[in-house]
């Protein structure tokens, strides 16, 4: 499969999602970086896109929750290259109805090379990283070359 180079811009899009017993974890985190992440861009799933709007100045564009779609509507993002960075803080220790997606959202982000933190340590390493500040480069799987790959791979003919 063909890969193609894109440039992330300094203004990062910042995906921002958080468990119900982890809210109050990603809500303090955003509060203690709030001045860091200003800025940027914003979208995160339901109440803890709401949560993070309502507490901050930072302005969250809301997708559905969790478990009704809002996962996948962040992995279609992400395929789409619209999305620089994750901050999930999900729980390990409590199953969620919604797990199917999450380990999908999880595999999208891998798959796009998408900067991923999952807990607050990685989350301030990310943000530490001279690479927030400023543009760079990753290779992501071409999606478009694949699709022509395949159809000539498999010789459809009209």
């Amino acid at each position: 499969m063909k890969s193609k180079k894109i440039t992330v811009p300094k203004k990062k899009t910042i995906a921002l999602v958080a468990h119900d017993h982890k809210k109050k974890e990603l809500l303090e985190w955003v509060k203690k970086h709030e001045d860091k992440l200003k800025g940027h861009n914003f979208i995160g799933t339901g109440t803890t896109a709401a949560i993070i709007s309502n507490k901050t100045s930072l302005d969250v564009r809301r997708l559905s929750s969790g478990p009704l779609g809002g996962d996948q509507q962040l992995g279609a993002l992400i395929s789409k290259g619209e999305i620089d960075i994750l901050i999930f803080f999900w729980d390990p220790l409590e199953a969620q109805p919604h797990d199917p997606d999450v380990k999908a959202l999880l595999r999208i982000s891998t798959l796009y090379d998408i900067a991923m933190a999952t807990s607050p340590t990685t989350a301030d390493f990310i943000l530490s990283s001279p690479m927030f500040l400023d543009e760079y480069d990753k290779s992501v799987l071409d999606s478009e070359y694949s699709v022509e790959e395949r159809i000539e791979r498999d010789n459809f003919e009209d």
